[in-house]
């Protein structure tokens, strides 16, 4: 009888590349480790907020870095990332509290489609250069996801109920105890200890504490699927 598959969670938001780059080599690996992968739509803002981080765009020579590095790393990664025109604009005024709030309406009740919505989000803002603050933007991106346009419509609906609120609420601020200071964060609970790691560049370091082998970002014989 095999090992019981640990618990990786992965806490994101579609307003960062890095959170995307990240989720979709777990994406890929869900199925080669042992693994049972949560995925944690979470609040980028509330979490630099609770910690008293900035963004790092706000500093020229990091904003400067952060292209490079976020291009460099797409063609690593292969998840065809392109930076909206007005960066700054996306970033520190739109936001991404109804998308977010979105995903979490469909964890709670689509938890099963939740990969593909949050990818198809994430290729509306980072490949295409689309808004994801306007509804119509967001139903789009959840009946190319598989969703019917009566569900996304009903979803829609929901994001401004207590319920959905709350639960993202609940989500950032779980991020937020396990340290979290900005996303993505990835939490290994194994053999009854837990362990955060910041970033997307860490999944060596997962695999380690996994016990599990790193074949880079896309294994071998696997195709990426963007």
């Amino acid at each position: 009888m095999g090992t019981l598959p640990r618990t990786v969670e992965l806490f994101y938001d579609v307003l960062s590349p890095y959170s995307w780059m990240g989720f979709e080599v777990l994406c890929r690996y869900q199925n080669i480790w042992n693994i049972n992968l949560q995925l944690r739509p979470s609040l980028i803002a509330g979490i630099m907020k609770d910690s008293g981080n900035k963004p790092p765009a706000l500093l020229p020579r990091k904003g400067q870095y952060l292209r490079r590095d976020v291009m460099l790393l797409s063609q690593y990664h292969q998840v065809p990332l392109q930076f909206p025109k007005d960066f700054l604009s996306v970033i520190l005024e739109k936001g991404s509290l109804s998308a977010m709030r979105f995903l979490t309406a469909v964890n709670l009740e689509h938890p099963e489609i939740l990969e593909k919505v949050s990818r198809e989000l994430w290729m509306r803002i980072w490949s295409r250069d689309e808004d994801i603050t306007e509804p119509q933007s967001i139903l789009a991106a959840a009946e190319k996801a598989g969703l019917s346009a009566e569900q996304a419509r009903g979803l829609l609906e929901k994001i401004s109920t207590p319920k959905v609120k709350n639960q993202l609420k609940e989500t950032t601020e779980a991020a937020c105890k396990y340290g979290a200071f900005g996303l993505p964060i990835t939490v290994a609970h194994v053999d009854g200890q837990t362990h955060m790691l910041f970033g997307s560049d860490r999944m060596e370091v997962l695999a380690y504490l996994l016990g599990e082998k790193w074949m880079g970002p896309v294994p071998p014989a696997m195709n990426a699927r963007l």
